[in-house]
């Protein structure tokens, strides 16, 4: 069974820095993405950042462009979400997600995997 792990959220202050990371377990294929999402309380679930694995190209939301960045060890398997500059309302769960998929990667269809998710707070 295909499995995500999250790790690396916690309490960090207002422009503070995590490195999350998604370690993900191997697909057959090459063709598919790993994405990262949030989920802040009241509020809708949020595509973050994202990369085809095929190429490496990747996808940042703009309420996040200039101060997260997405990675990727192919030898761990594992993706990284780098978030700088941090604020408050950066505050959520934050989920990886994995589907196969040939197209460029984004958030508007269905991923098949998921993790647990891992919380990020930011708050003095």
């Amino acid at each position: 069974q295909y499995q995500l792990v999250e790790s690396g959220g916690g309490l960090v202050q207002p422009g503070g820095s995590l490195r999350l990371s998604c370690a993900a377990s191997e697909f057959t294929s090459v063709y598919y993405v790993i994405a990262w999402f949030r989920q802040a309380p009241g509020k809708e679930r949020e595509g973050v950042s994202c990369i085809k694995n095929s190429d490496g190209s990747t996808n940042i939301a703009d309420s996040v462009k200039g101060r997260f960045t997405i990675s990727r060890d192919n030898a761990k398997n594992t993706v990284y979400l780098q978030m700088n500059s941090l604020k408050a309302e950066d505050t959520a769960i934050y989920f990886c997600a994995a589907t196969l998929w040939t197209g460029s990667c984004g958030y508007y269809y269905n991923y098949d995997y998921w993790g647990q998710g891992t919380q990020v707070t930011v708050s003095s």
